[in-house]
């Protein structure tokens, strides 16, 4: 394991999966209080203590702009201040600066979040941590994201990872796979950077471990129609097979699997069921799938009632079944560690003892996770709080069903 670490944590893959909690959009014709389900009154616990700066690094304003995920943020803060008692009881005074994806503004807002003498930082989307962190742990600030990218995100003692992102995602359809009686197991991945060669010598002792045969085979981005090259991968017809990669990607392999291998079984990660892919390909490409993410939204739990009704109230405009919530389960989990913050002169030392101090703490809108952020998740990646991760059945009308917690 530690060999494979060596060379798997500069994962490329994982700038890909890093979206990997998004869920599919529930129908439009609930008949609730949203179209995603029902809403609840929320509690009326304002905070009175005294502010603590919360920065909010966003992905937004350049080629790769997510709004929404900025606005979950922004609405979890409303809420913890006007109803949720906010941090310990302290306000939440965000500093919020967009970075555009690329290094430049990255170390930017990372500087800013240093000159603004935050206490903490969350940024829960984007592939700059490589950047950001150094700054931010340089100058004695935690960090806090859903799910690392960089292999500084992984390591560093300051940074706390919500999710283990490719490294869950991995260990999961490997103990998924087993649990399934598969056999073997092939991953369509497109030929960016060493993200193949990264998943391939991070995974194969995953599967190889649960008795599970790995195979990766490499797509070539620039191929208008990889139909070929996947039916060509999925001749030695494995009994499951996983996309990692981008919206587009998952279109491309989901309609050549349709052609190539339609009844074989699908895991799939968040990319592959966001609204766009589901409108390309059609529900019954997904349906029966087994989804592997980092939160449900289709749920009914109480967690997910509540997110809904933050979104519903403080970020009306946004949907719900997108993005936001990955701005919003960074901010929502400061305030879940806030209880062991003192009553007065909190700082960086006083979030990053808390946050250490965080046992089996729920994840906000992902009923059965828990994050512990001792470092033991698993010892060799001492960033990560959890390698949980929820697997679902996707049901016909999309929504989750039969899911079950899966931490290996």
């Amino acid at each position: 394991m530690k060999r494979t670490l060596r060379s798997t944590l500069v994962v490329g893959a994982a700038a890909a999966l890093v979206f990997g909690g998004l869920t599919a959009c529930s129908s439009d014709d609930d008949d609730a209080t949203t179209a995603s389900g029902p809403t609840t009154t929320l509690p009326d616990n304002p905070a009175t203590g005294e502010p603590i700066k919360i920065g909010f690094i966003a992905p937004e304003g350049g080629a790769v702009s997510l709004p929404s995920v900025r606005e979950g943020g922004e609405a979890a803060a409303q809420y913890l201040n006007e109803n949720g008692g906010g941090i310990g009881g302290h306000k939440i005074e965000l500093v919020v600066c967009k970075q555009h994806e690329e290094p430049a503004t990255a170390t930017q807002c990372a500087n800013e979040m240093v000159e603004n003498k935050v206490a903490a930082v969350v940024t829960p989307l984007g592939a700059q941590g490589a950047v950001m962190l150094p700054i931010i742990a340089g100058a004695g600030i935690p960090y806090v994201a859903q799910a690392p990218v960089s292999q500084a995100e992984m390591v560093n003692p300051d940074a706390f990872m919500l999710s283990g992102g490719i490294v869950s995602v991995l260990a999961a359809q490997a103990a998924t796979a087993a649990k399934d009686g598969v056999k073997k197991l092939t991953v369509l991945i497109g030929d960016t950077g060493d993200a193949a060669a990264s998943v391939r010598a991070l995974g194969q002792p995953m599967f190889a471990q649960a008795g599970v045969e790995l195979n990766v085979v490499v797509i070539p981005s620039a191929t208008a129609d990889p139909t070929p090259q996947i039916t060509a991968g999925l001749g030695d017809n494995p009994g499951a097979v996983t996309i990692l990669g981008d919206s587009r990607q998952c279109i491309q392999g989901l309609k050549a699997m349709q052609t190539a291998a339609p009844d074989v079984q699908k895991y799939l990660i968040a990319s592959c069921l966001d609204k766009p892919v589901i409108d390309a390909v059609g529900a019954e490409a997904v349906t029966g799938a087994k989804a592997f993410t980092t939160v449900n939204l289709t749920s009914d739990d109480e967690s997910v009632v509540l997110y809904r009704s933050i979104m519903a109230k403080y970020a009306a405009d946004t949907d719900p079944q997108g993005l936001g919530y990955l701005g919003y389960q960074v901010v929502m989990a400061i305030g879940e560690v806030g209880s062991a913050l003192p009553g007065n002169g909190v700082g960086p030392e006083q979030m990053k003892a808390a946050l250490r101090g965080a046992k089996d703490v729920p994840v906000p809108a992902a009923p059965g996770l828990t994050f512990t952020c001792n470092g033991q998740a698993m010892p060799q990646l001492p960033s990560l709080c959890s390698k949980a991760m929820l697997v679902s059945t996707v049901a016909s009308d999309l929504k989750f069903t039969d899911t079950q917690v899966v931490n290996n």
